[in-house]
């Protein structure tokens, strides 16, 4: 899953030489918090807004209210913005963009592509947005949680018996981290599942390998093993 996919387009940005006032406003007309700073068409910072309120508190203690507004506009957005800012290339895959801003502590970035151009910005709202896509959870299935062991044909063998219920596989998740040696973790949803018949799908499945917990989203049931 690349970046290109799922970044925010197309890109509001602003020049350096624009007052923070103007920045404040597209901020807001956009519904955003990120904005890229150009100059001449090529990326020279980014402005947040967060940097916005440290500079309008800052600003605001010494200042009358009239005087506030007057400075505003007078402050460049040049002045207050994060330059060098962090930036992620449009073939990066959505793992790799997360591992930077987490790296990095920030909550997003924009996007370059191969002439460093400005083509998008991914947010951690956009990563999200790829959280419940690749899981499947707005399906409003049922969710698995297993330990298996790690061997071919594990994820198989509990697969198997979802489908022998009619169950459609929305998603299978594993992962390595803090299973003990020999296991992994495994998370499969599912969907069209009768529910009349969920106790005899636990119980099959437990024949199989042990249960972690299972979340039932619709039915908003869950249970912890």
């Amino acid at each position: 899953m690349l970046v290109k996919d799922w970044m925010s387009r197309p890109v509001v940005t602003v020049d350096e030489n624009n007052s923070m006032q103007t920045a404040t406003i597209l901020l807001k007309k956009h519904e955003i918090r990120m904005l890229p700073v150009m100059k001449n068409n090529k990326l020279t910072g980014i402005i947040t807004d967060r940097d916005l309120k440290k500079a309008s508190a800052s600003e605001a203690t010494t200042l009358e209210i009239h005087e506030l507004l007057y400075l505003l506009t007078k402050i460049k957005v040049k002045d207050i913005m994060t330059k060098d800012p962090i930036t992620i290339p449009v073939d990066y895959t959505v793992e790799e963009t997360a591992e930077l801003l987490l790296k990095h502590k920030i909550s997003g970035a924009p996007v370059l592509d191969k002439e460093s151009a400005v083509v998008g910005v991914i947010t951690q709202t956009d990563l999200f947005r790829v959280i419940v896509s690749l899981t499947g959870v707005g399906k409003k299935g049922i969710q698995f949680g297993f330990k298996l062991e790690d061997r071919p044909g594990s994820i198989k063998e509990v697969a198997d018996v979802i489908r022998e219920y009619g169950g459609k596989m929305v998603s299978i998740l594993t992962s390595y981290d803090g299973a003990p040696e020999g296991y992994r973790w495994a998370y499969i949803r599912m969907h069209e599942i009768d529910r009349s018949r969920i106790e005899n799908l636990k119980q099959d499945l437990l024949e199989k390998a042990p249960l972690l917990y299972m979340v039932d989203h619709r039915e908003d049931r869950r249970e912890i093993y």
